[in-house]
């Protein structure tokens, strides 16, 4: 009878733990499914629409702005007042609200403050969404580095999966992708109520608002290397949104002259590629880190995202087309080894008691104000290079592939760091 009833409990934790991580990864999935919805393809509607390259790379900045503003004040609220779930919940509904809206709106005026909106309320998802998942294994008694990855893959599902789906029902081109967003949202936010508390944790230290916003890591600037890195991140984050802005546009131009080709007619799968590539090059990451260090990784991005924008430059949907695919695949590395390798290194070189502040400007100077600079920067270049609005994309994205070279060259004269293989 205790043989039995030992079992009975072993079979009840366990489908407990199997339950709680599928509820996570449902989670995670619908996070980024939203996401995946509009991020890649409402650039080409902007452009199909005839919205000026400065007001698209504005809609764009937005997520910049907002990974600046709200990821502090939410994680603040969460840390102190709010349970994280239902902060999370009351986010994603307003997300929908803000998105229906913008599906709806007759013009560029009525659209841009609801996206604004959206920016706010989404970007905090990310980290609140990390939070709860982090709050609940641990409660379970799971080890969040060896399971939360595998969770997390499911987002970067989710957002193909959505990217997909807009494909496959013609709405690259049309405003239903937002709506398509606003129900997942929705979805998203009412399960979010459904989800085990993660209440804010009593503690003897409070979470600062100077630790929020990353004020407490300028200690960290006392060390050359580490301004020096900082400064290269703003300079390489410049490069994050180009093509998940520009992308779309670029594809769709060559529908006159391959109109039946797979690129025309799927351009959202094409590009689908690129995060089925960050997905599998993150596994690549700590071979690659233990074996020739941040400098040397950091560098193999630079030249990534040189060869992101030059193969672009080179690449079309005919005898080009591999040129194109090796693009994407090249994507991965380009994005991973600097964001997520980036990171770790932050986190190996900050005292524990400024991590979360190390990690938050990191996040704000790539993210953020990189991530800003580079839409109206790309948009000033693909000004220079329309004439009549025809857009000269070869010379587009050799320019942007020539300023990732340089300041990869630049980073590796001026970044010092001695490497120890383990």
């Amino acid at each position: 009878m205790d043989e039995r009833f030992h079992w009975l409990c072993v079979y009840f934790v366990n489908s407990n733990i199997m339950g709680l991580k599928l509820r996570l990864t449902l989670m995670q999935f619908l996070e980024f499914f939203i996401w995946g919805s509009w991020l890649i393809s409402f650039g080409g509607y902007l452009h199909y629409q005839g919205v000026d390259a400065n007001a698209i790379a504005f809609i764009y900045a937005m997520a910049g702005l907002a990974s600046v503003i709200t990821p502090g004040i939410v994680g603040i609220i969460a840390d102190k007042w709010l349970n994280s779930e239902r902060l999370l919940g009351i986010c994603h509904l307003t997300g929908a609200v803000s998105l229906f809206f913008a599906s709806r709106a007759s013009s560029y005026n009525e659209l841009w403050p609801w996206m604004m909106l959206n920016a706010l309320v989404f970007m905090p998802t990310i980290s609140l969404s990390y939070s709860v998942s982090y709050s609940l294994l641990s409660k379970a008694g799971l080890d969040t580095v060896k399971v939360f990855p595998a969770i997390r893959t499911w987002g970067t599902v989710g957002f193909i999966c959505a990217m997909w789906i807009v494909n496959f029902l013609q709405w690259t081109l049309s405003p239903n992708q937002l709506l398509l967003a606003a129900a997942s949202a929705l979805v998203l936010g009412i399960y979010s109520f459904t989800l085990p508390p993660s209440p804010p944790v009593p503690s003897e230290k409070k979470a600062s608002w100077k630790s929020a916003f990353g004020v407490d890591a300028f200690v960290l600037f006392k060390e050359r290397r580490i301004v020096v890195f900082f400064i290269f991140s703003l300079l390489l984050g410049i490069c994050l949104q180009i093509t998940n802005t520009w992308g779309t546009p670029f594809l769709n131009s060559f529908a006159s002259a391959y109109p039946d080709s797979f690129t025309v007619k799927y351009p959202l799968i094409l590009l689908s590629i690129s995060q089925i590539s960050e997905a599998l090059f993150i596994l690549a990451i700590p071979f690659f880190l233990r074996r020739y260090g941040i400098k040397t990784v950091m560098l193999m991005s630079f030249g990534a995202w040189t060869l992101r924008f030059g193969l672009f430059g080179i690449g079309n949907p005919g005898s080009g087309f591999i040129w194109l695919v090796s693009s994407m695949i090249v994507y991965g590395m380009a994005f991973d080894f600097f964001n997520i390798s980036g990171s770790l290194f932050i986190e190996k070189e900050a005292r524990p008691e400024i991590r979360s502040s190390a990690q938050g400007l990191f996040m704000m100077a790539s993210n953020g104000l990189g991530a800003v600079i580079g839409q109206f920067a790309a948009a000033e270049v693909i000004h220079h290079f329309t004439n009549q609005n025809e857009k000269d994309w070869p010379h587009i994205w050799f320019t942007f592939a020539l300023y990732a070279l340089l300041i990869g060259i630049l980073y590796a004269i001026f970044f010092q760091y001695k490497h120890k293989k383990i």
